[in-house]
């Protein structure tokens, strides 16, 4: 085993141990994960790349207990390779292509505003609050929620779903945990095919309204497609969105000259993102198959074997990065893996840049003055990597 992914010492800080792994090999077998590990840069963009390596989704077992989980993974975009992806991708970036990043961005940045005025009079008011209650896990959700065109009286139910249903990516997780996460997964797929229905019989300007309506030829998404579609937006986009936010609001108060180096230049915002992303990677893990014999930075794979890029490793790469275990908001050139790599590279990436950069600029230009106001508390989870709290005061 290279690293133990249960130990709360690896996962207060993981970065050292990546760094003592990938000086010693590129790729190397985790006994833990039961698969090899790309860690460094290079190794882990070829296994996001390489054709010989694809998503080839298999039914969690037994199937009979997880008819709801398996479904909505079974027609997801992320887990499908070439024909049916290049289907699926087609129709889906048709119907993203309709406006919806431009039409949702002055309303993030209006709500991104809200969300930060409402914690800054939590601050005056108590002396110090909590960023993720109060801005990085609201703030996703009602992007992703108004995207769809979820009404607002059902938005406070698609947190907790989303929360379910990915501890499912967790290694070793106990029996009433997936349980939990197929109950949750059974529940968002009876309510999305209720919007769908809706939607068809009464169009909004939202996302759902146009997977509806989208065709390519006769072709269409089916109302399986559509459901997958619309679970992997919400859990996709909100959880890598809220630990983004949470981490790298964490990271730039723990280098104060980052910090001030943004509040003095908001232009630096586009480049703050890409390098909070690469800094403390919200996604560590992703997995992928070989679907052919093949070979990841010389070692050897068997068709059906399984393999995973670590991107929290190959984020701080120094063949990849100059001195990347320094913050710098300005970083550029910025190769980071963090939205994914190759045909699976995320389609949602565009929005995520935006609400990363809404949140940032609200509180920069709001609370100059942030600070930690406590230690915060990190989730006991390696593939996604996030925080339960980050107190704050100003």
């Amino acid at each position: 085993m290279v690293f133990d992914s249960d130990d709360p010492d690896f996962l207060a800080d993981p970065y050292p141990t990546f760094a003592a792994v990938r000086e010693r090999a590129p790729v190397h077998w985790h006994d833990g994960l039961g698969l090899p590990v790309a860690v460094s840069h290079a190794a882990a963009s070829e296994v996001l790349r390489d054709r010989s390596a694809g998503r080839i989704w298999t039914d969690k077992q037994p199937a009979s207990a997880f008819p709801a989980f398996n479904l909505l993974h079974r027609n997801s975009l992320l887990e499908t390779e070439p024909p049916r992806h290049t289907r699926l991708r087609r129709l889906i970036s048709t119907a993203f292509a309709r406006g919806h990043t431009n039409r949702l961005e002055p309303w993030v940045r209006a709500v991104a505003g809200q969300l930060v005025e409402g914690m800054a009079a939590a601050i005056e008011t108590d002396g110090s609050a909590d960023l993720l209650e109060h801005l990085a896990a609201p703030l996703p959700v009602e992007v992703i929620a108004e995207l769809l065109g979820v009404p607002a009286a059902d938005r406070p139910r698609l947190q907790p779903w989303s929360n379910a249903i990915v501890k499912m990516y967790e290694y070793g997780l106990p029996p009433e945990g997936q349980a939990t996460a197929e109950r949750a997964a059974a529940e968002f797929v009876d309510y999305l095919r209720a919007l769908a229905a809706a939607r068809t019989s009464e169009p909004g300007d939202d996302l759902i309204s146009d997977l509806v309506s989208v065709r390519d030829g006769s072709d269409r998404l089916t109302d399986d497609e559509l459901v997958g579609t619309a679970v992997l937006l919400l859990m996709a986009g909100h959880e890598a969105t809220v630990n983004v936010i949470g981490n790298g609001s964490l990271a730039l108060l723990r280098h104060r000259d980052q910090w001030e180096r943004l509040v003095a230049s908001p232009s630096l915002l586009p480049t703050a993102v890409e390098e909070l992303i690469r800094f403390d990677a919200p996604l560590q893990l992703f997995e992928r198959t070989a679907t052919e014999a093949t070979s990841v930075a010389g070692y050897e794979l068997a068709a059906g074997d399984r393999i995973a890029a670590l991107l929290g490793a190959a984020a701080r790469d120094p063949a990849a990065f100059d001195e990347p275990d320094q913050l710098d908001i300005g970083r550029s050139p910025n190769p980071h893996l963090g939205f994914g790599g190759g045909i699976h590279y995320c389609v949602g990436a565009p929005l995520a840049r935006v609400e990363i950069a809404a949140a940032l600029e609200a509180l920069v230009t709001r609370l100059p003055g942030l600070r930690l106001a406590g230690v915060p508390e990190r989730r006991q989870e390696f593939v996604i990597r996030g925080l339960r709290t980050l107190p704050v005061t100003a």
